[in-house]
């Protein structure tokens, strides 16, 4: 192949991987599956590889390279990028209406959720994405251009070629990603990122943009700050012609009449924030017309025309009882807060983390004080700060206890790292939380076996690993606390439908330090049996997508101990599954290339085998209702996505219909 075959080659594999891109990250649509992907973006880059010359700088596959950058630059913004101004109740947005309609009579809004993450800038020349930036101080923003290629949702080229287009959005972290980040700092040792707003932010901010990829950020666009075309009209024309040029818009907006509709749509808010993949903050409400936004204009600070309706802060005061350590099954103590009983997000909260020990030191936090707690996420509940002014001299200052509460083995703290670590191999809790871990649903899932079972289990030295599951006996269990005849003959049979479960499971359950459930998947489907895997050295494991060099050696250093060696070959005899049945995507199903919504409880699977017999039939499971969504399966209890899936005319399917989808 010339040089003139290879550049039309390439273009059309470019054209083509960012239709899928556009199809999957914006419409939340894909035709192909992951491994077709896979195959056109390998072949983009062994063509480009082979002729260097014709890589462009909008290719695919230059979201991600690069030396690690030495700081950022700066960036001027064309106009300054003013913040809202906020209500706080429904009698502050009847006086933003009032003030609006003492210069405009006639007004409608628009009304959207405030996406809690940083704000990006975004610019485009001749349909090319050139540089983004922070938000910054509103007039001076930081480049992070190379770090925001990283992001899949970000077009690199747009739908259709605009000579000038800068828009503005937020980079986002959903609270799945935020967990998962959280869980993998825990296990390196590293402090925890107190919300995703902060993840975000964070990740965003990296110099090396190889970290800023692997954080799983995503954007929604919502405004138009600058074109060199037709402009649009309203503020629903303008995020119908961000999605018409390739970007991700958020579809929850609801177009309101009057201010009466505004309060309704904001009350609304306020109830399904704690039920989407994401985290909000409020709802933005903007006057529709763009014409009317520019009579109205701006003060110093903020527009006239739009106001941020902020929803009231989850936090609660409690004192601390008592601070005392867990360790957990990597050996790392965590420092965790006995509270009074309070009332927050919906719960009563009697325990907060407080991570390490470095963070107790920071935020001051002490035996007897008086705290301000919130739940980091909405999930997890933490100190926010204590109250220092209200101590009364009692209290007691926090020390990392220098032996394991649990084995009384030494407890050692790396150098570089939070964590301080308890080095017993014979430690009862890591033992104890290692198979809790096991027995998990996203591992082996094994219904039944719980954290109070774990416990009686280890305690009368029924088990000392997780292969002992497997040779226990209903027999065994009969006069345990709360074990009867049934219960135990129940938990026998989940343990023994646990040995079914395929490698990508078995992996995340043995708990491989880096190895979370995605990478787990990943070598399952890669290696298909725990022999190859078992016979793969570091350079081969890096060779496997998204396996870095930590990964890798984590993977060697676990196959390579004899006590894992032993405990994996228990598991073999014991009838365990090692090996990965990779099931085709098919194309003849009725699901295939459907994008399906799933709400309330199903009887006959749970939430995440439904997803996985979709996406095995070709379909797509989304988070959120939109226009593109297909069905709705709708179980026992659904939420508001029923309400949403009624108000679009989307497809309904009751548990009957969906289980005649899936051939079952």
């Amino acid at each position: 192949m010339d040089r003139s075959a290879a550049y039309q080659k390439a273009e059309q594999l470019r054209e083509e991987i960012r239709r899928h891109d556009h199809l999957y990250y914006a419409l939340d649509m894909p035709e192909i599956d992951d491994a077709e992907y896979d195959r056109l973006y390998r072949e983009l880059v062994d063509l480009e590889e082979a002729f260097p010359e014709i890589v462009t700088p909008d290719s695919p596959t230059q979201r991600v390279g690069g030396a690690p950058l030495k700081s950022f630059g700066t960036v001027t913004h064309r106009a300054p990028l003013l913040s809202l101004g906020n209500a706080f109740d429904d009698g502050e947005l009847v006086d933003f209406d009032r003030r609006v309609r003492q210069a405009i009579e006639d007004v409608e809004y628009v009304v959207e959720p405030k996406i809690d993450g940083l704000t990006i800038v975004l610019i485009y020349e001749n349909g090319r994405f050139i540089s983004g930036s922070t938000r910054g101080d509103g007039f001076t923003g930081e480049d992070i251009t190379t770090n925001l290629k990283t992001i899949k949702e970000i077009p690199l080229r747009l739908r259709h070629e605009v000579p000038r287009l800068e828009v503005r959005g937020e980079a986002y972290m959903s609270r799945r990603a935020f967990q998962r980040l959280n869980q993998e700092r825990e296990e390196r040792g590293e402090p925890f990122f107190a919300n995703p707003r902060n993840a975000a932010a964070g990740s965003l901010r990296q110099l090396d943009p190889q970290v800023t990829a692997s954080r799983a950020l995503q954007v929604f666009i919502y405004s138009i700050l600058y074109q060199e075309d037709e402009p649009a009209g309203t503020q629903l024309d303008v995020l119908d012609r961000l999605e018409q040029l390739g970007f991700v818009v958020n579809p929850w907006r609801v177009h309101c009449k009057d201010i009466g509709m505004v309060v309704e749509a904001c009350r609304e808010g306020l109830d399904k924030r704690d039920h989407l993949p994401y985290e909000i903050d409020g709802m933005v409400v903007k006057v529709n017309s763009v014409d009317q936004q520019e009579r109205l204009g701006s003060t110093s600070k903020s527009p006239r025309w739009a106001i941020a309706y902020k929803f009231p802060a989850e936090q609660a005061v409690t004192r601390v009882r008592d601070i005392i350590t867990r360790v957990g099954r990597t050996g790392v103590l965590t420092p965790t807060a006995v509270l009074d009983p309070v009332r927050v997000a919906g719960s009563t909260v009697s325990r907060a983390t407080l991570h390490n020990e470095d963070i107790v030191k920071q935020k001051d936090v002490r035996i007897g004080d008086q705290v301000v707690i919130h739940k980091a996420g909405d999930v997890i509940p933490e100190v926010v700060r204590s109250l220092t002014e209200k101590r009364t001299g009692g209290e007691v200052e926090f020390v990392m206890p220098s032996r394991c509460p649990e084995c009384g083995s030494q407890v050692v703290r790396l150098e570089g790292e939070a964590a301080a670590r308890c080095i017993g191999s014979a430690c009862p809790a890591q033992l104890r939380e290692g198979i809790i871990h096991f027995a998990s649903r996203g591992a082996m899932n094994i219904e039944g076996l719980g954290p109070a079972v774990v416990a009686q289990l280890t305690a009368a030295g029924l088990i000392h690993s997780a292969a002992d599951l497997y040779y226990l006996e209903a027999e065994q269990l009969v006069g345990l606390e709360r074990m009867g005849q049934k219960s135990a003959d129940n938990l026998i049979q989940a343990i023994d439908h646990s040995r079914e479960n395929g490698l990508a499971k078995l992996l995340f359950a043995l708990g491989i330090r880096f190895v979370g459930e995605r990478v787990a998947k990943l070598l399952a489907e890669h290696y298909r049996s725990l022999e190859r895997l078992q016979q793969a050295d570091y350079e081969e494991l890096k060779a496997v997508p998204e396996v870095g060099d930590k990964i890798a050696a984590s993977i060697v250093a676990y196959l390579g101990d004899q006590a894992n060696r032993e405990l994996i070959e228990r598991l073999k005899e014991a009838g365990v599954n090692t090996e990965q049945q990779v099931v085709a995507r098919t194309s003849d199903s009725p699901l295939a290339g459907k994008t399906l919504v799933l709400t309330g409880t199903l009887a006959s699977f749970t939430r995440k085998d439904a997803q996985e017999m979709i996406e095995q039939r070709g379909g797509r499971v989304s988070s959120s209702v939109s226009r593109q969504t297909d069905y709705v399966v709708a179980g026992e209890d659904p939420g508001s996505k029923l309400d949403k899936a009624n108000s679009l005319g989307v497809a309904v399917l009751d548990e009957d219909q969906f289980k005649a989808l899936l051939g079952r």
